[in-house]
């Protein structure tokens, strides 16, 4: 799916790299994380999209069958009762390719990662 010879620099570079239907999904995922985190900085880390603020709020990426989203385990320890029905790993969301992406969980997720940085940010000053 992804053209694994261009050098991927911004989050509109990995997007690029997928059939239209995909770079869909993938546009629909970053606007529910910017809208849940507007301060939040968009990159690129180990090759996939990533957004941070007071730390990493989440990577996402495209495969085959699904889209992947990459909150961390916390975020998926706190979220397991709403994630019901999803393939889950210990930091991973499998966002089913042919299903849209869940909007208000995954605000919800961010919303919570958000939170959750600034109170270690703040810890870490003490």
């Amino acid at each position: 799916m992804k053209n694994s010879t261009i050098k991927i620099n911004t989050i509109d570079d990995y997007i690029a790299g997928f059939p239209l239907k995909i770079q869909e999904q993938l546009q629909t995922l970053r606007l529910i994380i910017a809208e849940a985190a507007p301060n939040a900085e968009e990159g690129i880390s180990y090759d996939i999209p990533i957004f941070k603020l007071h730390g990493k709020l989440a990577h996402f990426a495209a495969y085959k069958n699904h889209i992947g989203f990459y909150p961390g385990a916390s975020a998926i320890e706190a979220f397991k009762t709403a994630l019901h029905g999803y393939d889950t790993a210990k930091g991973t969301i499998h966002f089913p390719i042919n299903k849209p992406i869940p909007a208000e969980l995954v605000k919800s997720i961010i919303q919570f990662k958000v939170k959750e940085n600034v109170v270690k940010t703040a810890l870490k000053k003490k």
